[in-house]
């Protein structure tokens, strides 16, 4: 009888996700790391190598506020106002981006940032397949942060250790939540990129582009 509750429960989920998607199937990675970890270039891999949709949540929101919208100008208002914009903003410009992708595999990168983006990813009904975590060593990050030169301002030693002490506060919760699950491929990022993403490639082999199959000889 409670394999049948289950089966029947299961099948509710599925359409659950399905509604909330446009009747979309899809598969969600979503990838953490501090700050100067290498996610980003990371992901770029991922995308060239697995075909995967690389979705940036900071992005996302920086797109809809340029793009003039009264949502946009709502979430620019909350930000100049110092406030963080509520996680079911995020989470819809999430899911519109996954139903407008004729994609159906996801990267989100930077997210969920802390508890309650979590808390209201989860009452969407979407798990993530796992949790990639760029694990990376203070000392290593602050290193690449000062030494790639890219011109941001907020490449100073006082602003990253601001940042490292949001990630140690907000984020690590998240991983260790999903960790408690076994949810967590942990990546040690302090090696090489080449080396990094070879690491990255045992774990997206499952979903990797599905082989060209050769025509049967009859």
């Amino acid at each position: 009888m409670s394999t049948a509750v289950d089966a029947s429960v299961a099948v509710t989920e599925q359409e659950d996700v399905e509604n909330i998607l446009g009747g979309k199937k899809v598969a969600v990675v979503f990838v953490l790391g501090g700050p100067g970890s290498g996610k980003g270039t990371q992901c770029s891999n991922i995308v060239e190598h697995f075909g995967f949709t690389h979705l940036s949540a900071g992005e996302l929101l920086r797109t809809e506020i340029k793009s003039g919208s009264e949502n946009g100008a709502m979430i620019e208002n909350i930000i100049n106002e110092g406030r963080i914009v509520p996680s079911e903003i995020t989470i819809k410009l999430l899911q519109e981006a996954m139903i407008k992708s004729e994609n159906d595999k996801f990267l989100i990168d930077g997210f969920p940032r802390n508890e309650e983006n979590r808390a209201a990813f989860e009452n969407i009904k979407l798990s993530p397949e796992f949790v990639l975590f760029f694990d990376c060593s203070e000392e290593e990050m602050g290193r690449r942060l000062l030494g790639r030169n890219q011109g941001r301002a907020d490449d100073n030693i006082e602003t990253i250790r601001k940042r490292f002490g949001v990630f140690v506060e907000s984020s690590l919760p998240v991983i260790q939540y999903y960790d408690s699950k076994g949810m967590v491929k942990k990546i040690n990022a302090a090696k090489p990129i080449t080396e990094v993403f070879e690491d990255v490639k045992t774990v997206f082999q499952p979903y990797g582009p599905k082989a060209t199959q050769m025509p049967s000889r009859e």
